[in-house]
């Protein structure tokens, strides 16, 4: 009987988060669906083929334009460098994918405060200038050719038929384009393929934060996370946040249920931040790149991921401490208020209609199918 209480209790605050933060979720994957409607992949490999600033800052843009999926960004980055992309913007196009995006920003705004919201975007931009600056530094022609030979032989991965998919519509008036029959049709498939692909990281992301929260006391994350040790606790978040998300097997918008179970633990403000910032350092994702650009290239990849997502995160938890910016309150409020009528439950109800009618039209458009071809390798979709 106990057990099942426990199990009742994690289910419960598994569910309590989802329903808090569902419409911002559908909302966010609305906005990039409409973004990516708009603006053709074709388009952005032509245009980062030079490791310039501009190049740097169209890769940040359009990254922060597509799906959050970072499986999907992972296999779009490897089509844009076979494209005539740099691998240093191909590299940074999937962290602003998987880092600066509509439904991330939403997610943790209503989750976690406005301040979480703010670090993780000026955090984002940071991290990509560090990454800028760490690839012009240090990665070598030698890498380079290697990671561009092994991309060639089109090893799969996951998601490879998400990351080419592309269903823009261009040509003619900007709002005829997306008020056009072709425009919905694109927006329901980009929108349930968001979907179809994160599902697993956002069901996982919401059981196991359910789970910790109501299983693991609070006193066994301050003991990890060095809990009121001013700027040892800063920088020791920031070291092991990556290190907990690694170790996650959650990726992408399902990391934010898990960083509300870290703050309110006791983690630091830069914990949180960098522990978002390295859902591509999961070991699937490490094993993708492996196969994508070979072992060598990958360890080059975690290296400097892994420390420009610490110090990103130190530097941005630092930065809100001294303007005194940085949430000092750690109850959130999915974890002690249950579901309740009120304006989070209205917002859900009209996005649940929302989303029937947007299934409606992916049902009877070929939805289905489009979704059976986005898990196969590009060669296979073209025989």
């Amino acid at each position: 009987m106990w057990v099942l209480q426990q199990v009742g209790h994690a289910l419960q605050t598994s569910f309590t988060m989802f329903w808090e933060v569902l419409w911002p979720l559908a909302l966010g994957f609305l906005l990039s669906a409409i973004v990516e409607t708009l603006v053709a992949k074709q388009a952005i490999g032509q245009a980062l083929g030079s490791d310039s600033i501009r190049g740097v800052a169209l890769a940040t843009a359009f990254g922060a334009a597509s799906s959050s999926c970072s499986y999907a960004a992972v296999a779009l980055a490897r089509s844009l460098f076979r494209k005539g992309a740099t691998f240093a913007n191909s590299i940074i196009f999937e962290f602003a994918s998987t880092n600066i995006v509509f439904e991330l920003g939403l997610v943790l705004l209503i989750l976690l405060g406005w301040q979480f919201l703010s670090a993780e975007l000026a955090g984002g931009v940071l991290m990509v200038v560090l990454l800028a600056i760490v690839f012009r530094l240090t990665l070598r022609r030698s890498l380079i050719d290697r990671a561009r030979t092994q991309a060639a032989k089109g090893v799969p991965g996951r998601m490879e038929g998400h990351g080419a998919m592309d269903m823009s519509v261009s040509g003619g008036p900007f709002l005829k384009r997306v008020v056009s029959a072709r425009a919905l049709t694109a927006i329901s498939h980009y929108f349930f393929m968001s979907v179809y692909s994160l599902w697993i990281d956002l069901l996982l992301g919401f059981l196991i934060a359910g789970a910790l929260a109501a299983w693991v006391p609070d006193a066994f994350w301050s003991h990890l996370f060095i809990t009121g040790h001013g700027f040892a606790s800063e920088v020791w978040g920031a070291v092991i946040g990556p290190l907990v998300a690694m170790l996650s097997f959650v990726c992408s918008v399902g990391n934010v249920p898990l960083a509300a179970v870290l703050w309110r633990g006791g983690i630091s403000f830069s914990g949180v931040v960098a522990f978002i910032f390295a859902d591509l350092l999961i070991i699937p994702i490490l094993d993708i790149y492996r196969r994508y650009y070979t072992g060598r290239v990958t360890a080059y990849l975690f290296v400097v991921s892994y420390a420009t997502m610490s110090l990103a995160g130190l530097l941005i938890g630092l930065l809100f401490e001294a303007l005194g910016a940085a949430p000092s309150n750690r109850n959130v409020k999915a974890f002690t208020t249950p579901v309740a009528w009120n304006y989070d439950t209205v917002l859900d109800i009209a996005f649940i209609l929302l989303i029937a009618a947007l299934l409606v039209r992916f049902l009877r458009t070929g939805g289905v199918m489009m979704l059976k071809h986005m898990s196969r390798p590009v060669a296979e979709q073209a025989g």
